[in-house]
C-alpha cells in the first residue's frame, strides 16, 4: 500500500461542535476548501477563488477528539480553472481501538483571477 500524505490534518476541538455534540458541517466545508486550495497552489502561484463545491454528503459524523485528514487529488486543469477532489477521513479511538471512517468527499472548482477578480489563465 502506498503512503498517502494529507493536505491538512487537524484534531477536532469542542469549539467546533453543534448542539448535538458533533462537529459543524460548515467547519468541515471550510477545511475542504482550504485543502483544495493547497492542492491548487501546487500548480499555480496565481490568486484563486472558489467557484463551486459539488455535492457534499456527510456519511459519518465527526466527534471532538477525532483526527481529521483531508487528502487531495487534481482532477482537471482547464484554461482558467482547476478542479480538485478532496477526501475526508476521521481517525477515532473507540474502546481502545483505532478506527478510520470515511466522512465525505467533494469536488471543488477554483478559478485563477487577477487583481480585478477577472478570470485569467492558470498557467503562463
Amino acid at each position: 500500500m502506498t503512503e498517502r500524505n494529507p493536505a491538512i490534518r487537524v484534531v477536532m476541538m469542542p469549539r467546533d461542535t453543534n448542539s448535538h455534540g458533533t462537529i459543524f458541517g460548515g467547519v468541515l466545508l471550510s477545511y475542504i476548501d482550504q485543502a483544495g486550495a493547497i492542492e491548487v497552489h501546487k500548480h499555480t502561484n496565481k490568486k484563486i477563488v472558489t467557484v463551486a463545491m459539488h455535492e457534499v454528503i456527510f456519511i459519518e459524523p465527526v466527534f471532538v477528539g477525532d483526527l481529521v485528514s483531508l487528502y487531495t487529488e487534481t482532477l482537471k486543469i482547464g484554461r482558467t480553472s482547476i478542479t480538485v477532489k478532496v477526501y475526508v477521513e476521521a481517525d477515532r479511538i473507540i474502546a481502545a481501538k483505532r478506527q478510520t471512517v470515511k466522512v465525505t468527499e467533494a469536488e471543488v472548482v477554483y478559478v485563477s483571477v487577477n487583481d480585478e477578480r477577472r478570470p485569467v489563465p492558470v498557467l503562463d
